[in-house]
């Protein structure tokens, strides 16, 4: 059996982010990892979006960026300059080809292809067992995710922005390039929190996903006759062609993912909680997290001491435990939001980089009755 000082288990965002990291800091130079996935990470599997300012570390591989984004509810549909932000969009691909080719200069990873079977820990020693071989590894980084750990307790509530995407082309030009629908909301709710994005990348194609912050998914079907009914009633487009379709379903949830953490083993990604709660958000978030883990490391901190509960995990609990209530809610929220504050605001809150009196400003636009009921619950 081969024993490496690190493996990191999964070769999606936040594995091969924390690979690249680890492999450009000459802290890591003399340590041997390996990295395993089943995928040789060749297919355009998932599509990332996420707000950021100015240049940012992947805008040499950006699919699209917008610098204004379009809200829609009830009550409003307007259009929004979002400087100094930017709304990005990188396609898994070119990610995954990027990455792969910086790993491939660092002489200390090793990349294989072979799917994991099970991980033993040990307070000794790790066991990373695949189809072929067994690993030892000193210290692991899993982002394996198993949805039923938090669907087993209840403390916590878990819903899931789920969703099913289109990218279509039209003969025309139909579409604004310049600017990305961040949220729909004026399609029918039917009781859940339901809007579309509408991401063009030029006049003639766009990304058109619907999706849902909800318990419980849908039926396929339900999914494709959303988006058919969204493009044809609501945007008049007859005549197109889709190109790809996408799907994926994401974790909302304030449960603990640390608690599974021991001195040689670190949950990474969505199984380690990694994803913002409130939105489903996982690129930027991932990103931060790969800097936090990497200082701890050099830090020589206890693994389990990595990733502590702050204001904004309380922030996310509230409103996730209104949307598990009264998941009909989403909608009013989400309007009251950009009807009242700028995008700037909520970027900002929702990146975890605002003052105490930026928070008091962005949850006074709000309804107070949900929260407070919420906190009370939480309270007593």
């Amino acid at each position: 059996m081969k024993s490496f000082d690190y493996i990191i288990i999964g070769a999606g965002a936040a594995g091969l982010l924390l690979a690249d990291a680890m492999g450009k800091d000459s802290f890591f130079s003399k340590k041997s990892i390996l990295l395993l996935d089943k995928n040789a990470k060749q297919n355009n599997d998932r599509t990332w979006c996420f707000w950021e300012k100015g240049q940012g570390a992947f805008d040499d591989i950006l699919h699209k960026k917008w610098n204004t984004i379009r809200f829609a509810g009830k009550e409003i549909n307007e259009k929004y300059a979002i400087a100094p932000y930017q709304y990005k969009m990188i396609k898994g691909i070119d990610f995954y080809a990027s990455i792969l080719k910086k790993l491939e200069g660092y002489s200390n990873i090793t990349f294989i292809t072979e799917e994991v079977i099970s991980v033993s820990n040990s307070p000794e020693e790790n066991l990373v067992k695949t189809t072929n071989k067994t690993f030892i590894g000193k210290t692991i980084f899993n982002s394996i995710f198993d949805p039923q750990y938090p669907l087993q307790q209840k403390k916590y509530p878990v819903l899931q922005q789920h969703f099913i995407g289109w990218f279509i082309k039209t003969k025309q030009p139909l579409f604004d390039a310049k600017t990305a629908t961040f949220m729909d909301f004026s399609i029918p709710q039917k009781g859940n929190t339901r809007f579309m994005y509408v991401l063009p990348t030029t006049e003639n194609e766009a990304l058109i996903e619907y999706t849902l912050f909800s318990e419980h998914l849908l039926k396929e079907q339900e999914y494709e006759e959303a988006i058919q009914a969204y493009i044809t009633q609501k945007l008049g487009i007859d005549n197109y062609e889709i190109i790809e379709k996408e799907r994926g379903s994401i974790p909302m949830t304030c449960y603990s993912f640390t608690q599974k953490n021991t001195a040689n083993l670190l949950y990474i990604g969505t199984a380690g909680g990694w994803t913002k709660a409130s939105t489903g958000y996982t690129f930027k978030s991932t990103q931060k997290k790969v800097v936090q883990l990497i200082q701890h490391l050099k830090d020589q901190k206890p693994l389990q001491n990595f990733g502590k509960r702050d204001k904004f995990w309380f922030y996310d609990l509230l409103l996730l435990d209104i949307l598990y209530r009264r998941n009909d809610l989403g909608q009013s929220i989400f309007e009251a939001l950009f009807k009242n504050r700028n995008p700037q605001l909520i970027f900002k809150f929702l990146d975890e980089d605002t003052t105490l009196f930026e928070d008091i400003k962005f949850i006074s636009a709000l309804s107070p009755m949900p929260f407070i009921k919420a906190l009370f619950r939480r309270l007593f």
